[in-house]
């Protein structure tokens, strides 16, 4: 299983570099058309693409140390790379998303009356279908190779597009000599980079500080009281190593029972939540109930 890891990592450093690599084009085409046409929302667009271009760095390098093997100062390995590479990423698009409302804001306050070029909208609209079409085949990846951090960066894809077509809405209704309509999009914009900053940071600290999905303990726990030979759950506990589950459980048993046929209990535990759910690594205390 865990070569198999190894492999999974490596394929999805690909959907990081496609981001990328679209990133970057989108990025620059947005940010010249933007000034060029005087267009506030493609411009603070532009900008959220250069957070991006930082995230998904983030994440290609977080994905190439997760494949790092266990060491003498990293005993379980390297998994946790990925999260804190997220966790950095928050932060840089934190402090764009600030600085895009903080321009939108004096933008408005200027009383700008000047709508942008119509060619922005254009833009917005091929954006929009570019990062579309990286997010299907991200997701596909994502779900391919069960990577939470893929699947974040294709939802992140997927977001932009919307973004995308929102700034084209904005600048097509600034033709309507409604050219406040343009700013107020670049402020939803901005809104909406901040928001994914949170929900990054939000997760990635979760999981650094060993938060587990309470859902998934009462599934295992459902899953572990019907294995032949349980009698009950004492305590059972979940952590993440990057995109791997591990579990630690206690389980009572009849107290009748010698030291192999209870292990071999233990033994059927294991492997049904490694075997059936994918669970990376499954530790498993007995006692007698």
């Amino acid at each position: 299983m865990e070569e198999q890891k190894y492999k999974d990592l490596k394929l999805g450093e690909r959907g990081a570099i496609i981001s990328i690599i679209a990133y970057v084009c989108l990025s620059a085409l947005k940010l010249v058309v933007g000034y060029m046409s005087n267009s506030t929302a493609l411009k603070a667009d532009g900008l959220n693409n250069t957070t991006d271009i930082i995230a998904s760095i983030a994440v290609l390098i977080g994905l190439k140390m997760a494949q790092k093997p266990a060491d003498n100062d990293h005993a379980y390995g390297h998994w946790k790379s990925e999260t804190i590479a997220s966790m950095v990423a928050s932060f840089i698009m934190f402090v764009v998303g600030f600085q895009v409302l903080s321009e939108a804001f004096g933008s408005m306050f200027q009383g700008r009356t000047e709508s942008p070029d119509i060619i922005a909208g254009y833009v917005g609209i091929f954006s929009a279908i570019v990062m579309y079409g990286v997010y299907r085949y991200n997701k596909k990846l994502a779900e391919k190779i069960n990577s939470k951090a893929v699947m974040a960066a294709a939802q992140d894809n997927r977001s932009d597009a919307l973004v995308s077509i929102g700034t084209a809405v904005g600048i097509f209704a600034s033709q309507l000599n409604m050219a406040w309509i343009d700013t107020l999009t670049a402020l939803v914009i901005g809104g909406l980079i901040c928001k994914t900053a949170w929900d990054i940071f939000r997760q990635a600290s979760h999981e650094l500080s060993d938060g587990f999905d309470e859902q998934k303990i009462q599934l295992y726990q459902d899953v572990i009281r019907n294995v032949d030979g349980v009698k009950g759950i004492k305590s059972m506990k979940g952590r993440n190593y990057g995109n791997n589950e591990v579990i630690d459980v206690v389980i009572l048993v009849q107290s009748f029972l010698n030291i192999q046929q209870a292990h071999d209990i233990a033994t059927l535990v294991e492997k049904v939540l490694k075997k059936d759910y994918g669970v990376y690594d499954v530790h498993v205390h007995v006692e007698p109930k």
